[in-house]
């Protein structure tokens, strides 16, 4: 066999990921916040970008028929110009006080008081000696967001050059402050202020609070009430008192990142039985291109890196405003086949919300899984059953007899309400759990339940059997 070189020619067909592309599968997955920081971000790198400004002033155009007659025309009298004179009316002059834009303190959101700030301000209330008051100004700052001392006596000591005992003193100051338990190292020192705060004088609280608090967590109070002799009953007392107190005494105060507001991508409006999705974009600038540096291109004269730079930059704007457009049709498209889909979860509750996944709507809707996980993901809706996560609506479920299937919200809702209903002096096992789930028609294995029964944070048998 003769072997040689040659050169042929063939047309072959691939993707490829341009930066246009890629730009287009960026502004799909971001969310209403994060899709506004990314346009502000362009209209500060891309000069043909603007904004468009809203004229929301009437125009001659926009007035109704007769508004302006022949009558009005032909005496063009300022009728209002000569009431405001009324010098011959036999009125005195009145002079119009206008309200001038200055800033109140009305104007300023309210912002309360952090857990150092509420701490510090008892502390300027207290009558004690200057040095006593840095040590206790030492220990606030020491003081994390949950209330509790994070730094040894010795340490504030050998900082504050002072004896353990002076700075134990200030402690003792800080810890009569509000919150009660503030400004404790453990948390039986807390629990233990706070009952001294409520006149709680009980032996036998002191006794679990110093030794059992383990055990008390983990629902021993069998264990309990046979090492400290006393009735099952007393020991259920005890943890209900207990339950009433705070273990994180700092945590009801504000901090810089505590309010996280949620804004929906997705409104749903019932409106005469219908859905009405509304794409939530009020937040977005409307984009628009500068005419003057379009008008770059046309001219004959100019420097051609120049013609390039601004061609370069219109074709970016154009694809930008053009992914944002596709972002919205895709969005909708999607939600549009969400709310066919799970029509009976919208009407009626998380009980009746179906089981889904991405390939499903994929077919429907005629686009790729990628692009609808994409579409969906960090996307929120706003139903009249609430506001979910678009993710909420994909989810795993499990065959019943019917041979239909059920979603995992579903069972996971329907084990909240068997729970809630159970006797608490004889509370349900998952094995139980499991069983009346299989005699509704739903197939279920105990492990199942005890999964589901976690991520609900629904504690075990024995922390919910109550004597």
């Amino acid at each position: 066999m003769r072997m040689g070189y040659g050169l042929n020619i063939v047309q072959t067909q691939k993707l490829i990921m341009t930066p246009e592309l890629r730009q287009a599968i960026t502004v799909l997955q971001l969310s209403s916040l994060e899709l506004d920081m990314y346009v502000q971000q362009q209209l500060q790198e891309n000069p043909l970008l603007e904004v468009r400004e809203e004229d929301f002033e009437r125009t001659e155009t926009d007035k109704p028929p007769g508004e302006t007659g022949a009558g009005e025309r032909e005496y063009d009298i300022d009728w209002q110009d000569y009431f405001h004179d009324s010098s011959d009316l036999g009125m005195p002059r009145s002079e119009v006080q206008r309200e001038q834009n200055e800033c109140s303190y009305e104007q300023f959101v309210t912002r309360a008081p952090n857990l150092m700030e509420h701490l510090l301000q008892q502390l300027g209330l207290v009558k004690c000696n200057k040095r006593k008051k840095a040590i206790a100004e030492y220990i606030i700052g020491n003081i994390n967001d949950n209330g509790y001392l994070g730094c040894p006596i010795d340490e504030i000591a050998n900082q504050m050059q002072e004896a353990p005992g002076e700075v134990l003193d200030a402690l003792r100051v800080v810890q009569s402050f509000d919150p009660p338990g503030v400004g404790a190292r453990s948390l039986q020192e807390c629990l233990q202020l706070q009952l001294n705060y409520l006149g709680l004088e009980d032996p036998l609280v002191n006794v679990v609070v110093e030794r059992h608090l383990l055990d008390l967590a983990d629902g021993k109070f069998s264990r309990m009430a046979q090492l400290l002799g006393v009735p099952v009953q007393e020991i259920q007392r005890v943890a209900d008192l207990l339950k009433t107190l705070d273990p994180k005494p700092g945590r009801n105060f504000s901090s810089s990142n505590d309010n996280r507001y949620i804004v929906p991508d997705i409104i749903l409006n019932k409106v005469d039985g219908e859905y009405v999705i509304i794409t939530n974009d009020n937040s977005l600038p409307r984009l628009t291109i500068n005419n003057t540096y379009r008008a770059v291109l046309g001219q004959d004269k100019g420097d051609n890196n120049t013609k390039k730079f601004v061609e370069h930059k219109l074709n970016a704007a154009a694809w930008l405003i053009k992914s944002i457009e596709q972002r919205r049709l895709t969005l909708y498209k999607v939600t549009k086949c969400l709310v066919d889909l799970q029509r009976d979860f919208l009407d009626y509750g998380v009980k009746f919300l179906k089981p889904l996944n991405l390939k499903t709507v994929a077919d429907i809707v005629g686009l790729h899984e990628s692009t609808v996980s994409r579409a969906t993901a960090n996307k929120y809706i706003q139903t009249p059953q609430g506001v979910f996560e678009m993710k909420y609506f994909f989810s795993s479920g499990l065959s019943n007899l019917g041979g239909s299937a059920v979603s995992a919200e579903s069972i996971k809702k329907t084990l909240q309400e068997i729970v809630n209903g159970e006797d608490a002096k004889k509370p349900l096992n998952d094995q139980q759990i499991a069983d009346i789930f299989n005699r509704r028609g739903i197939k279920i294995s105990r492990r199942t339940v005890a999964k589901y029964r976690d991520e609900l944070n629904i504690p075990p048998i024995r922390k919910r059997k109550r004597y």
